[in-house]
Order: structure tokens, then C-alpha cells, then sequence
């Protein structure tokens, strides 16, 4: 195959297949989820849209011309990132889609588990009529936000719709808009005791994971609630059933887990206190369009004009 190739390893609507070609009318482009009938265009492909495991022996030996990687979704951890590396591959990820489902998601659960709106979904299967002792509110409450990227945002900007005062940790400390006060890791105890919700939205690192664990858990307060939508391995899962079942946390809004799917015999299933979710807090009926049009065509004419993408560039060193 003679010329540039772009292979994106998934089939694509027409007419975001068409806007790509407009921006690289001189290469070959192809889109096809079956990966078995493109192999050869991968072997040869100088960029490749959406990482799929089985591509990975093609990528990683036989290709010795790719230049840049952009993956379908945020998280990278399951990357061969060292291998990547090596190759002097450039890899983008396609972090900032999700700032809409998942934030609508976070509030979801806090929603939810506030108004008991999970305990009134299991009496309405058993048509019971009981108050459950509900009388939370959401509104002025202190909300900690332990991850500000472009999800944590979107979460800061929400809760100030609901007179939330909020705090925040990234690893610059740099101030956020709509954040009240930005913390580092390493001043995790100190934000901690102050939440009424806590919600994780932070990437599998080295550093990250176990992250929460017991210590965590006993700095927050009995009256807080905990939600997750980074990844499942941060938390410490058998510390987290301790936490909810001694009562040190008042319950948890889940939609990741360290094991995926998640196992029949969790404790998790039963708990009154806990609302579960599978791993669906990205999801929307527009993740296609953003990626493209937001992520990946713009990464696309910098790549050409410079021989670099400039989105969601993926540090190797950090993991994300």
C-alpha cells in the first residue's frame, strides 16, 4: 500500500468518516472493527484510532511506522505503555469526553444516596410505603473533589448550583474555577475530615492505586459518602466493606470496581448503603461525535502541521 494510512479500528458513521478524509485527502483511510481484515493496513499504519488488545501484536512488531495513537477512551492503564514507549510512540487518550455523563453521573449517586431514592426503588419492587427515615440535603454541603481535571470541573460547577463549598486536590495545587480550595496528594488528611461527599475521579497510577483504604476511610467523617467513577483498583475494596459495614462512612456510590464485572458474592450486591452501577458513568449517546470532532481532528490537523498531536497528550512517565 502506497502513502500515509490512517487506519481507525472500529467502523464509523459516513459522515464523520468524511470529515476525517477532508483533513487527509492524500491518505489511505480506513475504519473497520474486525481486525483480522486490516491487518495489513495496520502493519503499515502511521496513525491509529482506538486501541483493541489484538492489535497489539501487529502494533507493537510488525509496525514499524506508527507515530501516534489515539485511544477511545481516558483511561490508559491498560496500555502497554512501556512497550509504547519504546517506540517513541505518541499516545493520546480521550480524557474530557466524559465531563457531561460522568458528572451527571457523580450527582446521580449523590442524588440518590442523599434522597434514598435507591431505597425507594427496592420498597417500590416490594410495594412498601416506609419514609426510611430519610432527611438529608444536598445543598450547602461541603463536597471534596479528589482529581480537578476536566470531569472535577464540570462536578465544581454543578455543586455550586447546589451552594456547595468545594475542595479540591491535583498534583499542581493550582487554583480551579469554581473550586474553593485546592489541596495536594499529600494534604489528602486535611481535606478529608471536611467532606460530606468525596468523589474520586482520578486515573490508575502507581501512585493512585490503594489510595482509599482504612486510613482514608477513618478521616472521613461517619455522616460522609463516597463516590467512585475513576477506576475500581483505587479503592481498597475489602476496607471499603469494613468502612460501610462498621458504619465509619454513611455509604458509597460505586460505578468502577478491582474486579469488573463485578462478582456475584460481593457484599456490594446487598448493601442498603451502597448504589451500584457497571461501569456505564461515561456512556452517552454523543461519546462518537466528541471524540472525533472534539479530540481527535483537532489533534489530527496539529499532527499534520507540526508532526505532533496536542490533545490529551499522555505523559509515560506519569501513566496519564
Amino acid at each position: 500500500m502506497k502513502g500515509r494510512t490512517l487506519v481507525i479500528n472500529m467502523n464509523l458513521d459516513e459522515n464523520l468518516l468524511k470529515e476525517i478524509q477532508q483533513e487527509v485527502p492524500d491518505w489511505n483511510v480506513i475504519a473497520n472493527k474486525d481486525t483480522d481484515k486490516i491487518q495489513n493496513e495496520l502493519s503499515q499504519a502511521e496513525v491509529v484510532l482506538h486501541w483493541k488488545r489484538a492489535v497489539a501484536p501487529i502494533l507493537l512488531e510488525k509496525n514499524d511506522q506508527l507515530k501516534w495513537l489515539q485511544t477511545w477512551s481516558a483511561g490508559v492503564n491498560s496500555l502497554p505503555l512501556d512497550a509504547l514507549q519504546q517506540k517513541n510512540v505518541a499516545l493520546t487518550s480521550a480524557n474530557g469526553v466524559h465531563a457531561y455523563p460522568i458528572s451527571e453521573t457523580i450527582f446521580a449517586h449523590m442524588l440518590g444516596l442523599t434522597r434514598k431514592i435507591h431505597t425507594y426503588v427496592r420498597q417500590q419492587q416490594e410495594k412498601t410505603w416506609y419514609h426510611a427515615g430519610l432527611k438529608l440535603e444536598i445543598h450547602e454541603k461541603t463536597i471534596g473533589i479528589i482529581g480537578v481535571g476536566a470531569i472535577g470541573q464540570e462536578t465544581a460547577k454543578i455543586a455550586k448550583a447546589f451552594g456547595m463549598k468545594v475542595l479540591g486536590v491535583r498534583h499542581s495545587g493550582k487554583p480551579a474555577d469554581h473550586v474553593d480550595e485546592m489541596y495536594t496528594p499529600d494534604q489528602l488528611a486535611d481535606l478529608l475530615p471536611q467532606c460530606d461527599y468525596v468523589v474520586i475521579t482520578l486515573p490508575l497510577t502507581e501512585e493512585t492505586t490503594g489510595m482509599f483504604g482504612e486510613k482514608a476511610f477513618r478521616q472521613m467523617k461517619n455522616s460522609a459518602f463516597l463516590i467512585n467513577i475513576g477506576r475500581g483498583p483505587i479503592v481498597k475494596e475489602d476496607e471499603l466493606i469494613q468502612a460501610l459495614e462498621k458504619e465509619e462512612i454513611a455509604g458509597a456510590g460505586l460505578d468502577v470496581f478491582e474486579k469488573e464485572p463485578l462478582p456475584e458474592d460481593s457484599p456490594l450486591w446487598n448493601m442498603d448503603n451502597v448504589i451500584v452501577s457497571p461501569h456505564t458513568a461515561g456512556a452517552t449517546e454523543h461519546y462518537t461525535e466528541r471524540v472525533i470532532r472534539d479530540i481527535f481532528i483537532p489533534n489530527l490537523k496539529h499532527y499534520l502541521e507540526t508532526g505532533a498531536p496536542n490533545v490529551n497528550v499522555v505523559d509515560y512517565e506519569k501513566g496519564y
